[in-house]
């Protein structure tokens, strides 16, 4: 048992006495009315997150609500929060004739899926044919593709209705959504801060409840560190689990997409949606999927110890120097309250740990200079006009591409060049296969490992946005599991004294979503006297 972990009630406390929002007033003078007073209440509930995919089911079947209902309220909620958080690019204008022809099929007893009137957002690094597909980029505005991502086609068929394509640093390359070419995210929690990156759109939108659930993609992090600023449940799954075909690459030995919900049984049913094998994507895994969903236990039906025998192990490393001291303690009332489930906590050491950052820089620039030399001008991208070849790629690349999606062109062309290649590139995978070691050494002694998701709470907007090293520095929790493949759960746990969510991550072996999904899920449920919706729109979401 850990030492430094002594009172099981420790979470309990840091959840009531925190006030989120209360100490930023200010900040919502220029709302409209409906927001002003929905942030003035106190978010403050006992009740366990519920899923509102099982909800919107349950509803619709039974016809106590039709789909176009829910779709409405959830329309209704974006227009209002839209202009102050800023989490799409593009919103769908069909969303209210495809509920329309859902409850037509309801109506017909037809077979309507298990999304069925579930509004999903979905990050604009992965394609859609009906649907601009940016990236986040100049040089892919106005871009339709001719298909969809397989992951969108799995939704679709799953009866989902795609809201629209949420913001993202541009590529993907970011940590704040700062660095998107068309506008800024705003965190829900506190309008003048960040919402996280490179997925800040979709952790926004769906801790604001512009939609039920969303997708992200996570190459060092981007699903679960906003997931962790924003106050929802970000799910990275293990690589190879979800098809990556129509993911616009960034670093494709590191790429996967990831699951957005308000709790952990919207997540996990959304990754049962969307996995599984895809032969479009030679790196998709051909193992079996199990459904998630049977995983999901009622409270009412839970043991005194629902956890009991579970090993977990604290990684040391996560929780020394360079961490707020304030996510400390919420990560240690977190790990109390998975003791008082029955769960056997000890700490691990992973010297490797603080390695993961620089090689994942070094790895994930290299491949990002390969695969961005498609967007030229001439075979992908908007083309400047000019005479000369050189000049027309030199110009498209120089007016399309952010300051830095060059920056990391350039680092990894460096890397990868002749006489640096041994001493960078092959050195970093070197790194990895340490790590991955180490990972599986700790995995092998223990079931999950446990870590925050971030050094902080979320920041102000601008605070690091010309200073690139302190926001590498931000993924040092979260690029070590994209080195291994590992899939990894962030659920918010509490707060930071001034209101601000803090997340904590939950570590699985390969292929053991389940597991991850069966611990979280227990570990919300009896989570007591805190409430994750932001008091922009607490007052307002009745479901």
């Amino acid at each position: 048992m850990l030492s430094s972990v002594q009172n099981p009630r420790i979470l309990l406390l840091h959840c009531r006495w925190s006030k989120p929002l209360h100490h930023h007033h200010h900040h919502h003078r220029h709302y409209p009315k409906a927001i002003h007073a929905a942030a003035q209440a106190q978010a403050v509930s006992t009740s366990s997150p519920t899923s509102q995919i099982q909800i919107i089911q349950k509803s619709i079947h039974s016809r106590e609500k039709t789909a176009r209902q829910f779709a409405e309220e959830f329309i209704n909620r974006l227009r209002l929060t839209e202009p102050h958080v800023k989490s799409f690019l593009h919103v769908s204008e069909t969303v209210l004739n495809e509920a329309d022809e859902i409850d037509r099929k309801i109506d017909r007893n037809e077979d309507v899926g298990p999304l069925a009137g579930v509004l999903v957002a979905v990050k604009d690094n992965i394609c859609t044919a009906d649907m601009p597909s940016t990236a986040g980029s100049k040089i892919l505005e106005n871009y339709r593709p001719p298909f969809d991502a397989t992951a969108v086609r799995k939704l679709k068929e799953s009866g989902a209705i795609i809201v629209g394509k949420t913001n993202l640093d541009e590529f993907g390359m970011g940590s704040t959504t700062e660095g998107s070419a068309y506008q800024v995210t705003a965190n829900p929690w506190n309008l003048e801060c960040v919402p996280g990156g490179s997925s800040g759109g979709s952790a926004a939108a769906v801790s604001a409840r512009q939609c039920v659930v969303s997708l992200g993609s996570d190459t060092g992090g981007s699903v679960r560190q906003p997931a962790s600023f924003c106050g929802v449940v970000g799910l990275k799954p293990t690589y190879g689990r979800v098809s990556r075909f129509g993911l616009v690459a960034y670093a494709s030995s590191l790429d996967v997409i990831g699951c957005f919900g308000s709790s952990v049984a919207d997540a996990g049913i959304l990754l049962q949606s969307v996995c599984g094998h895809d032969k479009l994507d030679a790196t998709s895994s051909k193992r079996e999927v199990i459904d998630f969903t049977s995983q999901f236990v009622a409270k009412d039906y839970l043991e005194s110890q629902p956890l009991k025998g579970l090993r977990v192990g604290v990684i040391r490393e996560t929780l020394g120097d360079g961490v707020d001291q304030e996510v400390v303690l919420s990560i240690r009332g977190a790990i109390s309250h998975m003791e008082e489930l029955g769960c056997i906590v000890t700490e691990v050491s992973l010297p490797s740990f603080s390695l993961g950052l620089p090689a994942y820089y070094v790895l994930a620039s290299s491949e990002s200079s390969s695969n961005l030399s498609r967007y030229d001008g001439i075979r992908y991208g908007n083309q400047i006009v000019s005479d000369e070849l050189s000049s027309l790629y030199g110009g498209s690349r120089a007016n399309g591409l952010g300051p830095e999606v060059k920056r990391r062109i350039l680092m990894g062309t460096y890397a990868l060049s002749a006489g640096y290649y041994d001493a960078y590139y092959k050195r970093a995978q070197q790194v990895r296969t340490v790590v991955q070691k180490s990972f599986k050494a700790a995995l092998d002694e223990h079931d999950i490992l446990i870590s925050p998701a971030a050094p902080s709470a979320a920041y102000k907007i601008g605070e690091k946005k010309n200073d690139p090293l302190a926001m590498y520095a931000g993924d040092i929790m979260t690029v070590n599991v994209n080195l291994a493949g590992l899939p990894a759960l962030v659920l918010p746990c509490g707060f930071v004294q001034n209101g601000l969510p803090v997340g904590v991550q939950m570590i699985g072996a390969a292929f053991d979503e389940e597991k991850l999904l069966r611990v979280g899920h227990i570990f919300e449920q009896t989570l007591q006297g805190c409430s994750f919706i932001p008091p922009l729109i607490a007052d307002e979401f009745k479901f």
